[in-house]
């Protein structure tokens, strides 16, 4: 089976997708900008396409639109079974948009990342128009909450797979535990509202003097969150540490007792699994996909309403080295990738 990837080739999730697909099927891709130097180990050069923009989350990427037909023509000539698109509304329509326009045989299959669904549907009655008709398009998709695979099928979706996007592989957990260890790595970009993730911190490190708090990654308000720290006397306490290699990243999840994510919207993360199977405890903004995670017979954590309620919640949890283990060993069972994606092909080849 051909299939062809179309998504954004510097980003580490299409990479991941790319390695769990390349041994089972002829696997090819075009990307809206470059590709990251490990595709070289995935992906033959003469069965990659880079379209070489420079595409904004905001929208309004006309310059991406203005590549359509290189990219359709491409396709022509490639004629995969499958154009698999990343991110609905924009290379799904991309991919809508070559079939129709180049008339090609190859099906569809769309893979929602998060806020192609669950924002920019809202931000408007054109981007609710196109995320239909993109999910219209599509032979199946693939969700990773069934929070959001619910929102597919109101928007028009047919057969939804929903599958966490899991692991790799399980990582090491040798590490002892720091008891008061806190740590966060989302993007410090206002979907993400680090700033709730410091008051967070702060009403612990108020009543816990042994406190820490690392947080990883980068963004627009990484300068005001220093700001924050400094400002409520915590800037001791609170290490900013940037983007970290892989390896750096697992140095952290593995130290740290606690997770802290808090975004105004979300999926089910794949760093929230992450950190679980490093045994911490998620502590999680009030999202329904976060429930899936954080309840009876899943993961165990705290869901957060509001800040200055973390510390009365974190007595709540009665063994939190037991809740660490009991996390670890629910990703073994389900939340693991290569299993999932394996699910997803035997559907593709049945659909073929």
């Amino acid at each position: 089976m051909r299939l062809v990837l179309i998504g954004d080739g510097m980003s580490p999730h299409l990479l991941k997708w790319a390695r769990a697909l390349a041994p089972e099927v002829d696997l090819w891709a075009a990307s809206t900008r470059g590709f990251t130097p490990e595709f070289d180990f995935v992906i033959p050069r003469e069965q990659r396409l880079a379209l070489q923009t420079n595409p904004s989350h905001g929208g309004g990427n006309m310059a991406v639109l203005m590549q359509l037909p290189k990219l359709g023509r491409w396709l022509a000539e490639v004629k995969a079974d499958w154009l698999h698109a990343h991110y609905l509304t924009s290379h799904g329509t991309l991919a809508w948009a070559a079939k129709k326009g180049w008339r090609l045989n190859s099906r569809i299959a769309g893979s929602a990342w998060g806020s192609d669904i669950l924002v920019t549907p809202e931000q408007g009655a054109a981007y609710r128009w196109l995320t239909q008709r993109v999910l219209e398009a599509c032979d199946i998709t693939t969700s990773d909450s069934l929070h959001m695979a619910a929102r597919m099928r109101e928007l028009g979706a047919g057969e939804v797979m929903t599958f966490p996007f899991g692991l790799e592989e399980m990582p090491r957990q040798n590490v002892k535990k720091t008891p008061w260890l806190f740590y966060a790595n989302r993007g410090l970009e206002p979907i993400y509202r680090p700033q709730r993730v410091i008051e967070a911190f702060a009403a612990v490190a108020a009543q816990q003097p042994e406190a820490r708090l690392v947080v990883a990654n980068d963004g627009s308000l990484r300068g005001a969150l220093q700001d924050q720290a400094a400002s409520l006397g915590l800037a001791s306490r609170i290490e900013f540490v940037g983007r970290l290699h892989p390896q750096a990243q697992g140095g952290h999840y593995a130290r740290a007792r606690w997770y802290l994510s808090l975004p105004e919207s979300d999926s089910v993360a794949v760093s929230v699994i992450e950190a679980m199977a490093h045994e911490c405890l998620p502590i999680l903004s009030e999202l329904p996909a976060n429930r899936e995670l954080v309840r009876p017979g899943a993961g165990e954590g705290l869901i957060l309403p509001a800040p200055d309620q973390l510390p009365r919640l974190l007595n709540t949890i009665d063994d939190p080295e037991a809740a660490g283990k009991a996390n670890r060993a629910w990703v073994a069972e389900h939340g693991l990738f290569a299993p999932a994606v394996k699910r997803f092909l035997a559907r593709l080849r049945e659909l073929t």
